[in-house]
């Protein structure tokens, strides 16, 4: 199972939110690379970033940190935010990224998801972002009425390799991933599961590693210090 620690960006700095909430933001450092650096000082195999700016605005906002990222630290960075148009998703590829994050345009365009699949195959992963079992979109502002489970196997009939399945309700809480849903998820699909939202502790990792996803996701947990990367065992 891959760890990936998350970067997300908003107004050219890393923060976290709780639960999504763009009113419950809190920042910990002002230069995003500076904390790429850090991570992957510290063993991270890949980072996983979002642009929130993106996220809530629809349009990428912070593409050169990102390219910086991508160039200095040279190891696999998987990008998501605002990712609505063919375009963006070319020039996050062309800057480097190893996989290219749809969220909401995935929901509202399967045909645009069809032709991101048709022509760049594994670059292209899917964020499933589920408050009460259905999707939520828009930066997590909005709940939809696309039920998680049925939209993942959808997806992967049109050739998407991997998602990134998060519980909104849990992200940033600290009190451990919803375990159950993860697992039904993960028995669902043959897709590679990233699964995010509330990784707390060592033990929710080896949890995570015992359902078999392929990766995990760990925001706070890594900035507050319940998680150090670098004795890390399920890596």
């Amino acid at each position: 199972m891959l760890i990936y620690p998350a970067i997300d960006i908003k107004n050219g700095k890393c923060v976290m939110l709780t639960q999504g909430r763009f009113d419950k933001e809190k920042i910990y450092y002002e230069d995003p690379k500076e904390v790429a650096k850090l991570w992957k000082q510290k063993g991270a195999k890949a980072l996983h970033i979002v642009d929130l700016d993106g996220a809530l605005e629809g349009k990428s906002r912070n593409l050169e940190i990102i390219r910086e990222i991508i160039k200095e630290t040279d190891i696999p960075v998987q990008v998501g935010g605002g990712i609505r148009n063919p375009e963006t998703i070319k020039t996050l590829i062309d800057i480097g990224a190893d996989k290219v994050i749809i969220g909401t345009k995935a929901v509202q365009d399967e045909q645009m998801l069809k032709q991101a699949v048709n022509a760049y195959g594994e670059k292209i992963a899917v964020a499933i972002d589920a408050k009460k079992g259905y999707i939520a979109i828009d930066g997590w502002t909005k709940t939809s009425t696309v039920d998680a489970l049925q939209f993942a196997k959808r997806i992967e009939q049109l050739g998407v390799k991997t998602i990134i399945y998060t519980d909104v309700e849990r992200d940033g809480m600290l009190k451990g991933p919803n375990f159950k849903t993860i697992k039904d998820m993960n028995d669902s699909v043959s897709m590679d599961v990233i699964a995010s939202g509330g990784i707390s502790s060592i033990d929710d990792l080896e949890k995570l590693s015992e359902i078999g996803v392929a990766g995990a996701i760990v925001g706070k947990a890594l900035y507050e210090g319940k998680i150090n990367l670098t004795n890390l065992r399920v890596v």
